[in-house]
């Protein structure tokens, strides 16, 4: 991958442009590698090109930059020049959302520890030395930016990409899980990133998406039983509020905040004892955003052990217990919910001290 990038820079600076347009550009190079690239932006400037150079690093835009413009939500904050600001101030424009009235989280005692890592590592996931832990009825809130391992994190604990060291235990009985069905046997489920893809198989049924990953309960003798299989859906359309006519509609056919409920209830179907939940709200509208954190409380109350990953601040804010934080496939560092605040949360995701 960082050979792939370093080709496509020197795609756009043999293309002779006058401005040049770098988004993340040092995401998968080495420090050997950005410390290149920083030579070549150098020569360019001296050339008279202009650089727009987008990067969540505030090192980098420091060391690059002559003035920085702040981005959210969409729009402008400020431009300021770098000698004008310091990385507090950067970081204070780039948060600086309140949280509103759509995260419903309700004050539960946690229970056992039912998860576990412990010096956790894969090299194929790119994930080193991750020590965690995640007890009955706490939501433990994963924060990092793009491309910190986040999600990489949650494939290892599934088994999509297993570890290579390290000791993974539920309910403190050290297993290993080399693989997603190894991780279901063991009550582990996941609703990833990527909906479309992998979270919702939206040519089928809604039955059939929701017993997609308990199969054992509707087809006991090897073939599936139909009107079991409707059973158990429609129970988890009335405990979802997945809105349709019917559990025999496509999946494609609802809205974005029902098929992500169908989603969900494909795990939850399994029984789980620790679900992960990969950015459980993206792509949704306010009102199914409020659903689902509303089942995000209800499971937590039930007593499952629950691991939401979200690239959205007040997300974390509003849903953790804790909020461990993630920068180069690492934890960084690991806040308690009453010492949450945006800023620590993008201060530990940027590489910071904590």
């Amino acid at each position: 991958m960082p050979e792939q990038q370093l080709v496509e820079i020197a795609k756009a600076i043999g293309a002779d442009a006058r401005i040049v347009i770098m988004d993340e550009p040092t995401a998968s190079l080495t420090e050997r590698e950005v410390a290149s690239l920083f030579q070549v932006i150098a020569r360019l400037r001296s050339e008279g090109v202009g650089v727009i150079y987008i990067s969540h690093r505030l090192e980098e835009v420091a060391t690059v930059a002559d003035r920085v413009t702040v981005l959210r939500d969409g729009e402008a904050i400020a431009t300021k020049r770098m000698d004008e600001v310091d990385r507090a101030e950067l970081i204070r424009m780039m948060v600086g959302r309140e949280l509103g009235s759509i995260f419903p989280k309700r004050e539960i005692t946690a229970g056992e520890t039912v998860l576990e890592l412990r010096d956790v590592s894969s090299q194929a996931a790119g994930v080193h030395h991750v020590s965690l832990t995640v007890r009955k009825g706490e939501i433990l809130g994963i924060a990092g930016l793009v491309g910190s391992g986040r999600t990489q994190l949650a494939e290892t604990i599934f088994g999509l990409t297993p570890s290579d060291s390290g000791e993974i235990l539920l309910r403190g009985e050290s297993i290993a899980i080399a693989s997603p069905a190894a991780a279901i046997r063991r009550g582990i489920g996941y609703v990833p990133e990527d909906r479309p893809r992998h979270g919702a198989i939206l040519e089928m049924s809604i039955a059939a998406n929701t017993s997609l990953a308990s199969l054992q309960k509707v087809a006991p003798r090897g073939l599936i039983d139909r009107a079991e299989e409707r059973v158990l859906a429609e129970r988890f359309v009335r405990q979802l509020r997945i809105k349709t006519p019917s559990v025999d509609m496509e999946a494609g056919s609802l809205s974005g905040g029902n098929q992500q409920k169908v989603a969900l209830a494909r795990w939850l179907a399994t029984d789980p004892a620790v679900l992960i939940l990969d950015e459980p709200t993206q792509g949704v509208d306010v009102g199914s955003k409020s659903e689902i954190h509303s089942l995000m409380a209800d499971l937590a109350e039930r007593g499952l052990a629950i691991v939401m990953i979200s690239s959205e601040l007040p997300e974390l804010l509003g849903m953790s217990d804790r909020i461990a934080v993630m920068h180069r496939g690492t934890i960084r560092g690991t806040i308690d919910r009453k010492d949450a605040t945006q800023q620590a949360i993008l201060s530990l995701a940027l590489g910071h001290a904590a």
